[in-house]
């Protein structure tokens, strides 16, 4: 199960597991973000390439036009992948 939302103060929160299914539907909401965001990942236990993928793609369309994703509550598991594919580099991870 997954899940993607606004948070009350316009973060977005991914919950569950975001694998290659569900990628469409958060590219269809990541293409709102205009402006720098916090993402939450503190509900979401999986996330594969593909979904590392639109969050890439994500930054750096904002990075174009000054602006970033930050990346907060990962999990140890999460942080790890992160930080092997370099994702360390790319994002603010908190």
């Amino acid at each position: 199960m997954f899940d993607i939302r606004k948070g009350s103060n316009g973060e977005i929160l991914l919950s569950g597991r975001f694998d290659a299914a569900h990628v469409e539907r958060v590219r269809d909401e990541l293409k709102f973000v205009s402006r720098s965001c916090t993402v939450d990942f503190k509900e979401l236990d999986y996330i594969s390439s593909a979904g590392m993928g639109v969050l890439l793609g994500t930054q750096k369309r904002l990075a174009d036009s000054g602006h970033s994703l930050k990346l907060i509550n990962l999990n140890r598991h999460i942080r790890e992948i992160f930080r092997i594919a370099g994702f360390d580099n790319v994002f603010s991870i908190e």
